[in-house]
This record gives structure tokens, sequence and C-alpha cells, in this order.
């Protein structure tokens, strides 16, 4: 059951953290104008459950893989080639046509064309047929023979662009020829506009950013809510036990939280920090020593007894707390100090000096879900507390300058700004392997950590 209930838990927390990273996604590159034709939990799979939004156009759905989710814009997959205005006129010529037909054509290679075909069809401006007499079928791993329109309402938007309206006279359906009212190049560079690759640095930047900013928001908004609704436990400064320890020597000794101790060894205390420095000494020699508490009214003697052999560092007490709910903007200074603790500790990961500290200290998917099973455990706010501090994690982690996270797209997007020409798109694919062999490191290298820590003991 503990481990039901820590796989149930996990999946809920990342499920939900991931859900609403890509939602930044979608909703930023809607806000642009981007078509957006996936919005996914779990990577990419043949295995799937979806469904197509009337009002979007895009696939919602779930795979099996529910480690991680995406979202698949249009225009995010390179540039395409100089036969691309030629290839789409000869399909929306004809409606639908094969590779072979299009080479004829356009005059170009095979693998010329189905270069750009992948491209068009990653930007949602034409669609592969699959032709059931053949045995092609969706989901195979080599694209089809031909490929076709795809519907366009009576102003040629595609069912993933805002304001298109298939109720008006004039839509077409896919499979159907229709030739735009301007020419091939225009019309290749109106598609271009609704994608990723047609829009400028600052939409781009927008899209990329809107994933992690939404994580760091929401862990905002729940800690400003638990530190100003919920409250927080702080210590108070009184010589009355708030909490044993199980299996501590306080336990042993039969103290119980509630106890006050008024002396140590006959050495008075009035509160938590003289009744600390009383016991420091007595407790690093090792003997034996009395406490006198106070229990329901009723003063008496407490005997501790030691190891000698072995010398306690703690007797396993801890203060008494109360509840504080602090205001709005102490709420907001404390969420804000907290985001900048764990920015820092994402920027330790790339310092050579710090990144095996941070990894010693990191977890992975299997310390999570133990610790969200723990914190449902407590109670649904405290589930909230838990999902907020990893949410601000994945957050930052996203951040971090490293291929393919969105921080390393962004670098990229900077450079190529900078620059004024675009990085080519080998040496983009070679940074995103070098990305992925890191972080696959990193998973491997917690994930062992937390087998020894959860599984070993």
């Amino acid at each position: 059951m503990g481990v039901a209930s820590s796989i149930f838990w996990g999946l809920v927390t990342l499920s939900f953290l991931v859900f609403i990273h890509e939602g930044g996604h979608f909703l930023a590159a809607r806000a642009c104008g981007m078509r957006v034709t996936e919005f996914y939990l779990g990577m990419p799979c043949r295995l799937k459950l979806f469904h197509k939004s009337r009002k979007y156009g895009t696939e919602v759905g779930v795979t099996p893989i529910l480690l991680g989710g995406y979202t698949r814009i249009c225009g995010m997959d390179g540039k395409p080639g100089p036969e691309a205005a030629d290839i789409l006129w000869c399909i929306q010529k004809h409606g639908r046509a094969t590779v072979d037909e299009i080479c004829e054509e356009v005059g170009c290679s095979a693998d010329a064309a189905y270069a750009i075909l992948a491209i068009l069809v990653d930007w949602a401006s034409i669609e592969p047929y699959y032709n059931p007499d053949l045995g092609e079928h969706e989901g195979q791993r080599d694209w089809p023979q031909a490929f076709q329109t795809v519907r366009r309402d009576a102003r040629l938007l595609t069912e993933y662009d805002r304001a298109s309206d298939f109720a008006q006279e004039g839509a077409t359906e896919a499979g159907e020829a229709r030739l735009p009212e301007v020419d091939a190049a225009s019309f290749l560079e109106n598609e271009k506009s609704r994608t990723y690759l047609g829009h400028g640095f600052w939409a781009r930047f927008f899209c990329l950013i809107a994933g992690p900013a939404i994580n760091v928001i929401f862990a905002i908004l729940v800690v400003v809510a638990g530190l100003s609704i919920a409250g927080v436990d702080v210590s108070v400064n009184q010589n009355t036990i708030g909490t044993v320890m199980a299996g501590s020597l306080a336990e042993k000794s039969g103290l119980q939280a509630g106890d006050t101790v008024e002396a140590v060894n006959g050495t008075a205390v009035t509160d938590w920090q003289t009744l600390v420095e009383a016991l420091s000494p007595v407790l690093s020699s090792g003997e034996d020593f009395t406490l006198t508490i106070e229990r329901d009214g009723t003063e008496s003697e407490v005997a501790v007894d030691q190891d000698e052999s072995s010398p306690a560092t703690a007797l396993g007490i801890t203060a008494p707390t109360q509840k504080v709910h602090l205001t709005v903007g102490q709420s907001i200074r404390a969420s804000f100090a907290y985001a900048k603790e764990v920015a820092d500790a994402a920027l330790s990961l790339i310092r050579p000096s710090q990144t095996m500290e941070v990894l010693n200290e990191s977890t992975s998917v299997m310390g999570i879900s133990v610790m969200a099973s723990e914190a449902a455990d407590e109670g649904a706010w405290e589930l909230m507390e838990f999902m907020a501090m990893i949410s601000m994690s994945l957050g930052f982690m996203n951040l971090l300058p490293i291929p393919p996270l969105d921080g390393g797209k962004i670098v990229i997007e900077i450079g190529q700004a900078i620059a004024r020409r675009d990085l080519p798109q080998k040496a983009q694919i070679g940074l995103t392997y070098v990305g992925l062999a890191f972080f696959l490191f990193v998973f491997v290298f917690v994930l062992r950590n937390d087998i020894l820590r959860f599984v070993v003991g």
C-alpha cells in the first residue's frame, strides 16, 4: 500500500505541475497567434488517449510514459528548403499528391521533398494521407506516399488558427484542392507567420519563458496563501516541551509534550534558550542527570540515564510552537526570498565546484513520489505546500541555460538575435544531445541516491 500510495501521489503531483507548465507554453503560443497541434501529459508515444479541441483544434491527451509532458508548437523544427513554396502550392492545387508527383512537378529529389513535407506537416499547413489500400496507417514509422491539404475556412484559416470559422460558406475539407488568391511565395509566408518560426524574438521568448514562469508564479501564490491564511508554526522561547521525538532519550526517560522543565541538575531554567544551555554540558559529559519538571500542576523529578560509552548529542525534544499569520506584504517578501534561494540552488548545479554537492542533496522521481505520499498523509494543505516547493524547483531548473531545457532554448534565441543569423540546425541538435547526456547522468545519479535512501535504507 505504501508503494501504491507513493506512485499515486507522485503521479498526481508531477502530472499537475507538468500540466500547468505546458499550459503556460500553450496559452502563450495561442496568445501570440501560433498554431499548437498537441498538448500532452507524458512523453511522445504511439499509444495515447486524447480529445481534439473544437475551439483550438489541438489534441489534448495523455500517454503511458508519465515522465513529463509536451506542447507541440508549430514551426520549432527547422526551416523549409527553397522548394517549399512550390511544394505547398502543388498540394493546394491538386488537393492530394504523391511524393513522386510532387518531385516531378516541382523538380526536386525525394529526400528534399520529404524534408520539406515534414516541416509543412509540422506547420499544420498540410497533412499526411494514409492510404489503407497500400496498407498505410497513422502511427507507422515512415511517412506515407501521399500528402494532402488540411481543412480551411473561407479565409484559408486552419482549425488551429485564431478566429477560424468553419460555419461560413467557402470552407474546404482535407484533401480538397484549393488555390489561394495570392502567389505561392506569399502563401508560404502567410503560413509561416502563424508558426513559432514566423514570429520575432520577443514572441518566441514569451512562449519559452511562460512555462517556467507559471511554475514559479504558482509556487509563490501557494507560499503567500500558506503564510497569510494557513499561517506558519513559529518556535516560542518557553521552557515547555513542544514535542518528544520517538525513540529519543527524552521518550525513554518518560518526558511528555507539555511538560515544563524548571531545572537541569538543580540549575534553574526560565526559557528555551536557558534550557538548551543547561542541557548541553550534561549531555556531552555522558553522565546521568535529573530534570525538575512540572506536569499538570505537579512538580516532580525525572532521572535521565545516559549510555556513558555513547553520549547523546540531543535529548530529543523540540520547543513549543504557535501559529503566526503573516501580512500579505510579509508573505510576498518571504516567498521572493525563498525563490532566490531555489534559483541559487538550481544555478549551483552548473557550477562545477558545487555540482556533486547539489546532486547529493537532490532527489529523483522516486524521492518526489515518496515525499508527496507523506505530504498527502499529513493533509491537503501540506500536499499543496509540497507541490509549491517542487513547482518552484521545476521552474528554475527549466531556466538553466542547457538545451533542451527552456533556458537553453532562450539562450539560443538570444544568441541568434545578437548575431542576427540562425544557429545551424545541426549545431542545435548537437547541443541538445550534450544537454540530454548531462541530464541522463543527473537522473541516474539521483535515482541511485534515492534507491540507497528509500529502498536499501
